[in-house]
């Protein structure tokens, strides 16, 4: 069962949320549909004038299916998995949902509340409300060897900017490993 928390109060290093734990960014509504895709970049903290919430940043490739549902929606969850659902990741990273119900192939359950929609069996869900997104330009490296590294097919991705506006938990489980 997940229960609301208050964002200030949780202790975890967003680092391993992103990129060793990995999580999965989604929108979409039971009404225009959803979709959701593994995702090992991103960033939390502040910025702006939210005091009393915390910003997101995600990142989704223009190849991505899960973009439309991004650029369309006002909302988007990022969903932290369990340890033992790492294999999930593997179908919404690796697969389209243009093509198939990546939800129903991993064994995952959408779930549609209030505008926006997130992984039942998550263990922590980030509620965003969309407040900018930005697609990363190439030249604006200040470094090309970062282009070279991430970008050799000039795929680039667009930055999603949210304020985390509810945290959702498992009550038996910890949000993320330390």
């Amino acid at each position: 069962m997940l229960r609301e928390v208050d964002f200030k109060e949780l202790q975890f290093n967003p680092y391993n949320l992103f990129w060793k734990q990995w999580a999965a960014v989604m929108a979409g509504t039971e009404e225009t549909g959803a979709n959701a895709m593994t995702i090992a970049w991103g960033m939390m903290g502040s910025l702006w004038d939210f005091k009393n919430s915390a910003i997101a940043a995600v990142y989704v490739r223009e190849s991505r299916y899960t973009k439309q549902f991004m650029d369309r929606e006002p909302y988007f969850t990022i969903n932290v998995l369990p340890a033992e659902l790492r294999k999930a990741h593997g179908i919404l990273g690796g697969k389209s949902g243009r093509d198939m119900d990546k939800f129903a192939a991993a064994g995952l359950t959408p779930v549609y509340e209030n505008g926006y929609s997130y992984i039942a069996e998550a263990e922590a869900v980030y509620v965003c409300r969309k407040l900018y997104a930005q697609e990363i330009r190439e030249n604006l490296f200040t470094d090309p060897s970062v282009v070279e590294r991430n970008y050799a097919n000039h795929d680039m991705h667009t930055q999603y900017m949210g304020e985390i506006v509810k945290v959702l938990m498992r009550t038996e489980e910890r949000a993320c490993r330390k």
